[in-house]
């Protein structure tokens, strides 16, 4: 594996952890100026400081929040990671006012690098599990 490659893998397990610690600075640093993110939908959401600012959001809803990286596949300038989500439901999540449940999601994600940094992340996870995992009688 190419030390690029390798760079990469390491970047993104070090994204998750910065962004686990609330420490955007640091993960906006790892971003390209050019930085663009995909959500669900194929809606690009361009620049660092949006895409930090919803993960701010997320990180608030929920307690003792993990991002734990179950695999890496990485290749030229892509890395996907499988990641793990966990944790307690304290605030305002997607309309759902706190409820105080664990939630536990996986979520696919897939890098893209230019310059030893991200300028692409695109995430795919079932929101509809999320919502149903934390209203379900």
């Amino acid at each position: 594996m190419s030390s690029a490659t390798e760079h990469n893998k390491q970047c993104v397990r070090a994204f998750y952890a910065a962004l686990v610690s609330a420490d955007f600075d640091t993960a906006s640093a790892m971003c390209h100026g050019d930085f663009v993110f995909y959500g669900q939908l194929d809606t690009p959401r361009p620049g660092a400081q949006g895409f930090m600012a919803a993960e701010q959001g997320h990180l608030d809803a929920f307690a003792h929040m993990t991002m734990t990286v179950e695999t890496l596949v990485a290749e030229g300038d892509k890395v996907a990671a499988l990641v793990i989500v966990e944790g307690e439901h304290v605030g305002e999540y997607y309309g759902v006012q706190p409820t105080g449940r664990h939630l536990r999601m996986s979520m696919l994600n897939m890098f893209t690098f230019a310059d030893g940094l991200i300028i692409e992340k695109r995430a795919h996870y079932d929101r509809l599990d999320h919502i149903q995992q934390l209203t379900a009688s």
